[in-house]
């Protein structure tokens, strides 16, 4: 279905640490009671928020996140939220704003917020209605991007909007180089319909890729179009997606490389000219993996993490019929330079435990943990929760520590849990689809270092060398 190094390797030393051996619950197959926490001993809820207002309702989807300085930008089905969270462990609600549209996926970039819509809308304004699939093809549609300003994020100012084919299902932010006082978004969005629609025609095996020129952010406009699978993709099969354009790209601007997952293909891209990004290198996993999801670099750009939303994120995947290997993680380092470089897999990763028949639970959306010499990440598994663990064996990944809810309910599977866990400023901040904002504090050994790594802006889908913050 988002600077202190010096400071902190000189001090190292001083931080206090818990050594955890084994992070696993006792009884894997013990499914918690509705709404019981459960962790790892090395990890804690020390704040939270429940959803309020406008998005209080359960069809009002928690989804992605954007940071800036002490503010945190969460996106909702009927808009986004934003927190402040000067105190991690008191955060505030300090604006909404209501701007129906599936799924207002965010990016940020200065006193500029970028937000997602992919659903076909009567027009580009907040009052906008949804279009129903049954209304005839000449009714206005409009999907796409929408600019807003936040220099005052207490009160954020509409600037623009672009229209986009298909929408945009989510979009990554890749600054421009040089002179170029430019960020272009990749927009990726993608149908699964194997039928043309409405302002979503077939094939539709490309992205839309918008400038925004920051001196006037309201001439923002599509530049744009390329055809990442002149070949078509993967045609798909019965348990694998065919491949229509991508769900989410991972940019590393630093190292000019992106990580494509897309639909039925993973891909590697290389976007030294942020407008024609290249196709490096491709796979597939007719296996195990059913729908490629999301993507995200260690902090060498030498692997890729893809995950797989089997079931499209809504079904219960996190149990022995399902096994090991599917709805998970997959491990690939990258081999070769230049031109000449591929993905290599390496191993899976899924948690451990195992959830109930009303748990909605799969791989979904995570970020690095600025972790010196280590690959560790943290990821939002739905319903399964909040997982961190540390890839630097891409043959043996291990879990660090682990942090999750019991079933929203025993008698209905309601769509639910962590769509989006990320690491900011020694905080982990996961945006609960139903229950809220949850910010927990990890305490353990292995993550030596990464509490004193400071950004003033963090978009999960445009990674930074943490060395450069």
């Amino acid at each position: 279905m988002k600077h202190l190094a010096s400071r902190g390797l000189a001090a190292i030393g001083i931080m206090l640490a818990l050594v955890i051996p084994d992070v696993a619950r006792a009884d894997t197959t013990a499914v918690p009671a509705v709404d019981e926490i459960v962790s790892s001993p090395n990890i804690a809820q020390v704040g939270h928020l429940d959803k309020t207002g406008p998005f209080a309702t359960e069809t009002s989807y928690n989804t992605d996140w954007a940071f800036r300085g002490t503010y945190a930008f969460g996106g909702n089905y009927n808009g986004f939220t934003v927190y402040d969270i000067r105190n991690p462990r008191s955060p505030k609600v300090a604006a909404q704003v209501v701007c129906p549209g599936s799924q207002n996926d965010l990016s940020i970039y200065g006193d500029l917020l970028f937000v997602a819509t992919d659903s076909q809308r009567t027009d580009d304004s907040c009052n906008s209605t949804a279009v129903p699939g049954s209304a005839p093809a000449e009714t206005p549609r409009w999907e796409g991007i929408k600019v807003f300003d936040v220099k005052d994020p207490l009160n954020p100012r509409y600037l623009a909007a672009v229209k986009t084919d298909c929408g945009s299902h989510t979009q990554t932010l890749v600054p421009g180089k040089g002179r170029d006082r430019s960020v272009y978004l990749y927009v990726s969005s993608y149908n699964l319909s194997r039928a043309s629609v409405p302002n979503c025609a077939l094939p539709h095996d490309k992205i839309s890729i918008v400038k925004v020129p920051l001196r006037n952010p309201a001439a923002a406009a599509v530049v744009a179009t390329p055809v990442l699978f002149p070949d078509g993709g993967y045609e798909g099969d019965e348990d694998s997606s065919a491949t229509t354009g991508c769900h989410d790209i991972t940019a590393y601007p630093q190292r000019d490389i992106a990580a494509g997952a897309c639909m039925g293909d993973g891909a590697l891209f290389d976007i030294s000219n942020p407008v024609a990004p290249k196709v490096i290198a491709k796979v597939r996993d007719t296996t195990n993996f059913a729908f490629w999801h999301s993507a995200t670099f260690n902090n060498s750009g030498s692997k890729v993490v893809f995950t797989d939303e089997l079931g499209g994120g809504g079904g219960a995947t996190c149990n022995p019929t399902v096994g090991p290997e599917r709805g998970a993680d997959a491990i690939y380092d990258i081999v070769g330079r230049g031109k000449h470089r591929k993905l290599e897999f390496r191993s899976y990763f899924k948690i451990p435990r195992e959830n109930a028949a009303t748990e909605n639970c799969v791989a979904h959306n995570g970020s690095l943990i600025p972790v010196p010499g280590r690959d560790v990440m943290v990821q939002a598994w739905y319903q399964g929760g909040i997982s961190i663990w540390d890839f630097t064996d891409s043959r043996k990944p291990v879990e660090i520590a682990y942090w999750e809810r019991g079933p929203l309910s025993t008698e209905r599977l309601v769509l639910g849990g962590s769509w989006s866990a990320y690491w900011y400023n020694g905080f982990v901040y996961s945006s609960d689809i139903q229950k809220g904002l949850d910010v927990l504090k990890v305490d353990d050994r292995r993550l030596r270092g990464a509490a004193w790594f400071r950004t003033r802006q963090f978009n999960a889908q445009t990674q930074a060398d943490f060395r450069t913050w």
